[in-house]
């Protein structure tokens, strides 16, 4: 497994934090804890992948939340987010 991609942000959800059109590199496969963002495939639209925040573990999966939610779709319009629809941990923005 390579254990590094690369992602372009698309969309204002992330905001302030994370900006539209910035590019990072994300780590597969590593450690999740609560406050990490992360690169993670849509639970309802499986060809979409998404950068959230990790917010606390729910069951088996996570709820995540965009850093600005009156323009985020996160947990609380689809809940809990299982372990293997997150990619991996945003670790480096590159441009």
């Amino acid at each position: 497994m390579i254990p590094f991609t690369t992602v372009r942000v698309v969309g204002p959800s992330m905001e302030p934090t994370v900006r539209n059109g910035q590019w990072w590199i994300v780590r597969k496969g590593s450690r999740l804890n609560p406050g990490d963002v992360v690169l993670m495939q849509h639970p309802q639209r499986p060809q979409l992948n998404v950068v959230k925040r990790l917010h606390h573990k729910e069951g088996d999966g996570w709820w995540v939340l965009g850093d600005n939610p009156t323009v985020s779709d996160d947990s609380r319009q689809f809940g809990a987010v299982a372990d293997d629809l997150i990619v991996g941990r945003l670790v480096w923005r590159y441009r």
